[in-house]
This record gives structure tokens, C-alpha cells and sequence, in this order.
């Protein structure tokens, strides 16, 4: 039962610079052939964080990734870095080691942001682990079904991941609200209203397909992380609800399968991308790209919320269709 933790759990936009009409779903991962970035060493930032992150800092975000281990966050950050000044682009990357479970964690870091900006622009909810595997029984008996779904399964498996997934992110919203807020005042000292300013205040959650799913196999038959991903679609638009009064949206991004270390560990190469193997195979259908959504798909879904105005409560799907051959709530 293996656990994956992402080393990028949290992302913070400070500051963006390209107004929406100029926003391109650009990522700087997709840029490996080039000269400057072959050949590195990189223990990075994998998966969606990375692709989410990197497509913000080449469109001119400053953008802040909160993980447990400052040597992984430096190295992917200088890299980064480096491709973004050859380019000619204005985005930064910065990484702070955080653990982003712990409410105390979750006011130091605010703090510490708040030692380096006036404001921040978005706040991405991002942490995602999975553990807790069980294999389906072949008899159709209780006792197989206890031995498979309930003896196979820690508490600690529960603990942990529930922890990671949905409670850090409830902490973290709301020890990043005066800096979202400070932004919302920014803009309306210079005239602005919800209508007018260039980015509105928000806060996106990164849940999952397996929010909704009905069929364990697309959530890699873990019953912790499909609890997780639940509890943070709820919040997602329970939270909407509850920030109404301040003027603080918050969003959804709820993804299939993507090449990430979780979806094929092992296959991650030198710029933290992972690549799925042609032979691999997943115990559920993907209707249309076999090999999972892209750095294109993902960062461009991003960048719409982030420049969009009216979006609020909302989960955005990016499954491919899966939930399509799948039972499910959705």
C-alpha cells in the first residue's frame, strides 16, 4: 500500500501580469526538446501541480509551490526559472517547504507569504496522496469482501489521506483569506468592482472524477482517496457558498487520468513530466486519449479560471469521458 505524495501540494499566485485576453494554455513543461532544459537532474514537482504551475509562470504569473522538501522545490524552481528568463517571460517560480495537513502549518505559511506580498491573486488546494489499495475478492462471500475491503485496510490509510486531501485544504483556505481579500481591496481602491478588476480573488481545489465515481477501479480502488476526493467536491461548493459575503469565488477542477506519478509511478523523466507506457493498463476506460489528459488540457483549464469572472461553485470535469463509461454522480 503504497503512499505518493506530491512534492508541489499547494500553489500560490501572488501576482499576474498578462491581462486574460493574453493568457495561452503555454507550459513550460512542454518545452523539453529545448537545449536549455535537456539533460537536467531534476527530483521536481510531478503531475498536475507541475502542469498547472509551470503554465501559470509562462503565461507571467509569479507563482508560489508549498511542498515538504525545499532541495526538491529549489532545484524544479531554478530550472524553471531558467526556461522562463531564455524565454523572455516574465513568471517566477519560488518554493516554500510547508506541510500543508497541519492547521499550524497552514498559519505559518500564510505568514510567511505575507512577509513577501502585499496580496495573493489565487490559492490552489492541490495535495493529493493515495493509499489504502485493496484488490477485489473473487468469491461472492462476506468473508472475501472483509478480507479484501476491510482487513487490507489500515486506519492510518484513512488518517493520512483524508488528512492530506481534504481536511490541509480546509485550514489553508482560510489562513490565506486576508491576503485574498487584501487583493479584492487593492482592486477596489483603484476603482474596481467584481466586474471590472482583472483577476478576482479565488480559491481552486483540486478533487477528482473519483468524487463522484461509483466504480473503485477509476480511483485505483482505494476507499480513503475516494472519501477524500468526495469530502472536497462538497467543500468546494459548500465553501462557494460561505465566502459569498466577501467576494471570494472558489472552483473546482476535478481530473481523470493523467500522466502522473500516481497514475504510473516510476515513469517520470528528468523535467518531473510523466510518461504513461503504451502497454500500461487501467482497470477503467478512458473514451478518447488512451493515454490520459495533457499539460495543455490541464493548464488551459486552469488559466480559463483564473481570467474568468462568473464561474463560482463550480467543479469543472476533465475526465476525457470516463464518467461516461463509468457509473456516477456526476
Amino acid at each position: 500500500m503504497a503512499t505518493l505524495t506530491p512534492t508541489g501540494q499547494l500553489i500560490i499566485i501572488s501576482k499576474i501580469v498578462s491581462s486574460p485576453i493574453s493568457l495561452r494554455a503555454t507550459s513550460l513543461t512542454s518545452m523539453a526538446s529545448s537545449p536549455w532544459l535537456q539533460g537536467a537532474e531534476l527530483q521536481v514537482t510531478a503531475g498536475i501541480g507541475l502542469m498547472i504551475s509551470t503554465t501559470l509562470a509562462a503565461n507571467g504569473a509569479k507563482v508560489y509551490i508549498i511542498g515538504p522538501k525545499q532541495a526538491d522545490l529549489d532545484r524544479v524552481t531554478q530550472k524553471y526559472n531558467d526556461a522562463c528568463e531564455k524565454l523572455q517571460k516574465s513568471g517566477r517560480m519560488y518554493g516554500i517547504e510547508g506541510d500543508v495537513r497541519l492547521k499550524s502549518e497552514a498559519t505559518r505559511l500564510a505568514a510567511e507569504i505575507a512577509k513577501r506580498e502585499k496580496y495573493i491573486t489565487v490559492l490552489f488546494n492541490n495535495a493529493g496522496i493515495l493509499t489504502g489499495k485493496f484488490k477485489r475478492p473473487t468469491e461472492a462471500t462476506a468473508e472475501a469482501f472483509i478480507s479484501s475491503l476491510f482487513d487490507s485496510v489500515a486506519e492510518s490509510d484513512f488518517d493520512h489521506v483524508i488528512k492530506t486531501n481534504a481536511v490541509g485544504p480546509y485550514w489553508l483556505t482560510f489562513a490565506f483569506l486576508p491576503l485574498l481579500e487584501k487583493w479584492k481591496k487593492a482592486g477596489e481602491a483603484e476603482g474596481h468592482d467584481s466586474a471590472t478588476m482583472r483577476f478576482v480573488p479565488q480559491i481552486i481545489m483540486t478533487s477528482s472524477m473519483n468524487g463522484w465515481t461509483k466504480d473503485a477501479a477509476t480511483g485505483g480502488f482505494s476507499y480513503p482517496y475516494l472519501y477524500s476526493k468526495s469530502a472536497i467536491g462538497h467543500a468546494t461548493s459548500s465553501l462557494a457558498h460561505e465566502l459569498l459575503p466577501l467576494g471570494i469565488r472558489v472552483n473546482g477542477i476535478a481530473p481523470g487520468l493523467f500522466p502522473t506519478e500516481m497514475s504510473a509511478p516510476g515513469n517520470m523523466d528528468e523535467l518531473g513530466v510523466t510518461h504513461i507506457p503504451p502497454d500500461k493498463q487501467f482497470g477503467f476506460q478512458v473514451p478518447t486519449v488512451l493515454s490520459g489528459g495533457t499539460n495543455r488540457d490541464m493548464g488551459s483549464l486552469a488559466l480559463f479560471l483564473v481570467a474568468n469572472w462568473f464561474v463560482n461553485g463550480t467543479t469543472v470535469l476533465i475526465d476525457g469521458g470516463t464518467l461516461l463509461k463509468h457509473p456516477s454522480s456526476f
